[in-house]
């Protein structure tokens, strides 16, 4: 719950845009505070309102009927960059704004919609004042005089303060006749340094075409608006023709917009919304493994507390030992399942950290062994092969529960009397651990998934388990900088390898 509390504050509360979900009959189920100061509205009071209460009051109408073509497919897209749009305020004052739609399905199948809402007053404030200035621009090369070059000025200092993006003015050649904005100074440019440069050598091969292509239907009279990667920036781009004093155009003016962060914002949403997906997909998976995994042992604990009571009434003491043994293993197994999921929890969630100190890797594992000897079948033994002192700096609280799951689960898939063994074999870069038994083995379809959460193998599905060991045990080595192999024959056994490179400790 803590996770996605904290999920939900990153995506809801730590971005400046309005974030709004819409579900598919178009009303509101979730939005930030954000929104709701955009709009005029108290905490609250947007949930519950269908999406058009944010639309101008004359075109709401039209809105539900683009709200249902949409609805039927649903794409990702961005609206309000090539054309304008509105929203109103709960006051009834309306302002610009740019929306980006996302949409999407839970685990239902229900559809969705996350929108992205940006108020762009001064940025359409902006783009109208340019949009006179071109005009000007134009009527003043017409009439050739003073007045042009103190129009000029003026379209300077607007271009320059341009935020987030670049004004040009670019010829048949595509070299630069102009250019300023915000976005020159970012990237340390100076305008002087652009002027007579062509703009499409700056591009790479990839993006130069597409660019090229785009900017040439300019030349042809048209209007385009079109986006672009460069070194790993993302821009919008609005071109627009120029004429000159015989009504042909002989240049274009171009806007750059850089949209990096927007895009940024929305794949970090996409991926949290992932995230959030998987997470709920494993509490449900957990579930569903608990209360199946749970029924088995707590039926045993229950009829064997029984028994003992039926026992201890009728003085017939001989039992009772077989049905205290029976109770500490469905304890014990219940306690593994536990333990399996709230390790996970901690790597999902960050929380374990790593201490590396010189450790007697031998001695360490005889405590291990002579720790969970007391789990083992009649007649099993566990043996340790590695006689030398091992010394590696390693975590050793992180070593001993690789080192139990692995033994616990060679215990669980080996019969009686059976025997297994852990070696040390000692290497110049790395130490490599082994476990192997000689149990019921992994088939060889199932291998390739050994790993991967909640699966387990399809000869094991009469014995407890919840199917996360071995992918906590990788993940513990991840955190320890080691590996995780193994060799597998069914019916025959299987040997685990642990990978450990030598480190050295700074003292």
């Amino acid at each position: 719950m803590e996770l996605k509390e904290n999920i939900y504050a990153v995506l809801f509360e730590s971005i400046q845009e309005g974030l709004i979900l819409v579900d598919g009959g178009g009303v509101i189920v979730q939005n930030n505070s954000t929104s709701e100061q955009m709009f005029g509205y108290s905490n609250g009071g947007l949930v519950g309102e269908k999406i058009e209460v944010l639309v101008p009051s004359r075109t709401r109408k039209e809105h539900v009927n683009h709200r249902d073509t949409y609805h039927k497919k649903p794409v990702k897209r961005s609206m309000g960059s090539a054309m304008k749009l509105n929203g109103q305020r709960k006051d009834g004052s309306v302002f610009p704004v740019e929306v980006s739609l996302n949409p999407f399905k839970d685990d239902n199948g229900d559809h969705f919609v996350v929108a992205l809402v940006s108020d762009v007053t001064i940025r359409r404030e902006s783009q109208e004042k340019l949009e006179q200035m071109t005009q000007s621009l134009e009527q003043k090369v017409k009439e050739r005089t003073a007045e042009l070059r103190e129009s000029e000025q003026l379209y300077k200092s607007i271009a320059r303060n341009f935020p987030g993006g670049v004004i040009s003015i670019f010829d048949r050649s595509f070299s630069y006749l102009f250019a300023e904005g915000q976005g020159l100074y970012e990237l340390g440019i100076e305008t002087e340094d652009l002027i007579g440069i062509n703009y499409l050598e700056r591009l790479s091969s990839e993006t130069k075409e597409k660019v090229k292509e785009e900017l040439e239907k300019v030349f042809s009279g048209e209007f385009r608006n079109f986006e672009v990667e460069v070194d790993k920036r993302a821009y919008s781009l609005n071109a627009v023709p120029l004429l000159n004093d015989n009504d042909e155009i002989d240049k274009i003016l171009v806007v750059e917009k850089n949209i990096t962060a927007q895009r940024e914002m929305a794949n970090k949403l996409e991926q949290n919304l992932i995230k959030e997906k998987d997470l709920n997909e494993m509490k449900s998976r957990f579930v569903s493994m608990a209360s199946h995994e749970f029924r088995t042992p707590l039926t045993t604990i229950n009829s064997s507390a029984s028994l003992i009571l039926k026992y201890h009434e009728k003085e017939n003491y001989d039992k009772l030992d077989k049905h205290v043994a029976r109770i500490k293993n469905a304890v014990r197994n219940l306690t593994s399942i536990l333990n399996d999921f709230l390790s996970l929890e901690k790597l999902e969630s960050g929380k374990i950290t790593t201490t590396f100190q010189e450790q007697d890797l031998v001695k360490l594992i005889d405590e291990i062994l002579d720790e969970m000897s007391g789990n083992l079948k009649s007649g099993q033994k566990l043996i340790n092969n590695a006689s030398s002192n091992y010394t590696y700096a390693t975590d050793a609280q992180l070593f001993r529960n690789i080192v139990i799951n692995l033994l616990s689960n060679a215990i669980k898939y080996s019969d009686e009397n059976d025997i297994i063994e852990i070696d040390i074999d000692d290497q110049k870069d790395f130490c490599l651990i082994s476990v192997k038994d000689h149990g019921i083995g992994i088939p060889q379809k199932d291998q390739e998934r050994m790993f991967s959460r909640f699966f387990r193998a399809g000869n094991v599905t009469n014995i407890e388990g919840t199917g996360l060991g071995l992918n906590i045990v990788e993940r513990y080595l991840e955190l320890l900088d080691g590996s995780l192999s193994f060799e597998s024959k069914e019916g025959e056994g299987t040997t685990f390898f642990i990978k450990l490179p030598k480190k050295q400790i700074n003292v």
